[in-house]
């Protein structure tokens, strides 16, 4: 009978040992997959897939394991609250960075469930306690990660908290560890909060005055209504947004614009529960195996078009994506690089328009001194860190639209187009009134337009408070005007150039481009912008009939006397002229 009972007790031993050292091997398989994740090119689109998919298994492998021997695990390997913490939060990254490679805002729900969950279960709460800093870097590190994802999906009352639990805990980590990068951690603060306030230009209250959480990624009830078209449609599958504008506020390689137009070029995800990681048994769920199969198969079915985000690149840098999103384009595929970026001035004399004589938009680069600034002007060399007009000549052999905005946008209404592709470009005004030089740091208008056309309206016009029964209302008017626009482009097709026909097509392509157009009704009717160098120019040309319509300039009109701002806007015929 001892016997026995020694058996079973050394085969006990054995299981658990098995089990500690399985457990050791999963978490080693996981960190070295997630850890190689980094050395994946970020561009292209068929290798990465596998890839991740491994990773997804493995973590789920993982956190199954956990969960069914957490008693034992508890035991033998003294496994700790922030261990479990740290694998939920790779789970969140994952996600995100799934997010991040196929523009899924969905995905973007499921990472903040798991970084939800990490802050409810305090899962770092002992982090402070830890003999080394490490533990307490990644907790920072982890908050910093969750406010740019609520961030995204528009938690503002959220990210405002989690940016006083990040600001207490820097505090933390330094009067614990007497830390040296505390400038760092403290500049990150900064630059959110700097964010946030950058991004609050209206505030719209109930009657109750709570605050309304304003979502601008597009809604279908948004979208103008498409007239039948024959053949085969156009669709924006491929997106660069590069933002390279020196002052402009920022956070995580985002500035304001870029943060702007990568919601405006996605649709409203769907509302999903949040993934519940933490059962009564202190067990978590994780990703399921149906579910990484999915994930695998989703980027070829995907309803938002793919998105490269690149934060100050250099040309060569911007080169290579430029070439992988052409690569990737299907036959019935478009192209759309947005730029935002400080000017490059050209060399151009009067009435010289040659080939890289306008300049254009600078990119990324180690400045020249002032030495090497002076020979090439005197050289009258060209700048070898812009992007010229010329430069994407390449990338026209399949439908491009391009938008520039930069205080030398102009340089892009010259843009030659050879190969017989649909081929637009969007350039923002190369001025804007004194009163509002100041916000260039907070984002361009041009942008702001393109993001929320009523937002920017109520900003030309002073409006920082609004009641939400009038935003209603004026956001009605405004979906009317863009409809008008649209139908006006439809009425007047045979002035109009054949290739914004073409790219009318797609949904988003479509609302850029009316919102272009609501954009130069507004600037060229508000008595601030005071000449052609105000207002947004096209490439090719619109027509008069399409920018001087009095029917939609009424309709704006309209819209100013709804928010009581009608003396600030020329009435119909009385505004400068359009050249």
């Amino acid at each position: 009978m001892a016997e026995d009972v020694n058996n079973d007790t050394t085969h006990s031993k054995t299981e658990e040992r098995k089990i500690v050292v399985e457990f050791c091997q999963l978490q080693e398989k996981s960190r070295q997959l997630f850890n190689s994740l980094r050395d994946l090119p970020q561009f292209g689109n068929k290798h990465w897939q596998t890839h991740f998919g491994k990773t997804f298994d493995v973590y789920t492998r993982l956190w199954k394991f956990q969960q069914k021997h957490r008693s034992i695990l508890d035991a033998k390997y003294n496994l700790k609250r922030w261990q479990i913490g740290e694998i939920a939060s790779k789970i969140g990254q994952l996600y995100y960075h799934y997010y991040l490679r196929t523009s899924e805002a969905n995905y973007l729900h499921e990472s903040f469930g798991f970084y939800s969950a990490i802050r409810s279960r305090a899962y770092y709460s002992q982090a402070s306690k830890e003999e080394k800093p490490d533990l307490m870097v990644k907790k920072l590190r982890y908050y910093a990660r969750f406010i740019v994802v609520s961030l995204l999906l528009n938690k503002v009352d959220l990210v405002k908290e989690l940016i006083q639990e990040l600001h207490h805990y820097v505090e933390e980590y330094v009067s614990v560890y007497e830390a040296e990068d505390d400038e760092e951690w403290r500049l990150v603060i900064s630059e959110v909060t700097a964010f946030m306030e950058a991004d609050s230009l209206v505030t719209v209250m109930t009657p109750d005055v709570v605050p309304v959480t304003l979502s601008h990624r597009m809604a279908e009830n948004e979208i103008p209504a498409q007239r039948p078209v024959s053949g085969t449609a156009l669709s924006l599958q491929e997106i660069i947004i590069v933002g390279n504008c020196e002052k402009q506020v920022k956070f995580s390689e985002l500035t304001l614009d870029m943060f702007r137009m990568l919601q405006a070029l996605e649709r409203e995800p769907e509302e999903v529960p949040p993934r519940t990681l933490v059962t009564t048994n202190e067990v978590s769920e994780s990703p399921s195996d149906k579910e990484t199969s999915e994930i695998a198969r989703s980027f070829s079915k995907r309803p938002n078009p793919h998105k490269y985000l690149l934060y100050k690149p250099t040309l060569t840098q911007l080169y290579v994506f430029l070439a992988c999103g052409l690569k990737e384009l299907p036959s019935n595929g478009v192209m759309l690089i947005y730029v935002s970026s400080d000017g490059c001035l050209g060399n151009a004399k009067a009435g010289e328009e040659g080939p890289y004589e306008m300049g254009g938009v600078a990119m990324c680069h180690k400045k020249a001194g002032n030495e090497e600034g002076t020979r090439r002007a005197r050289a009258n060399l060209k700048d070898v860190h812009c992007l010229y007009p010329e430069d994407l000549v390449p990338f026209s052999r399949k439908p491009l639209m391009v938008i520039v905005d930069s205080s030398n946008s102009y340089a892009f209404r010259y843009f030659p187009s050879l190969f017989g592709q649909p081929l637009i470009s969007l350039m923002s005004p190369i001025t804007v009134p004194t009163t509002m030089q100041e916000q260039s740091r907070k984002g361009s208008l041009f942008s702001l337009f393109l993001f929320s056309p009523l937002v920017a309206f109520c900003y030309v016009c002073s409006i920082a408070d609004l009641r939400s029964d009038l935003w209603d209302s004026c956001h009605r008017q405004v979906r009317r005007i863009m409809n008008d626009c649209l139908r006006v482009f439809y009425d007047w097709s045979r002035c109009v150039d054949l290739a914004f026909l073409q790219l009318l097509d797609d949904e988003f392509l479509r609302l850029m481009i009316i919102r272009f157009v609501f954009c130069f009704y507004t600037m060229h009717l508000h008595r601030a912008f005071k000449g052609s160098d105000y207002y947004p120019k096209s490439f090719p040309k619109l027509p008069a009939e399409i920018l001087l319509n009095g029917g939609i300039e009424k309709q704006v009109l309209e819209l100013a006397s709804m928010l009581d701002v009608r003396s600030l806007f020329y009435e119909i015929g009385e505004g400068p002229p359009t050249d």
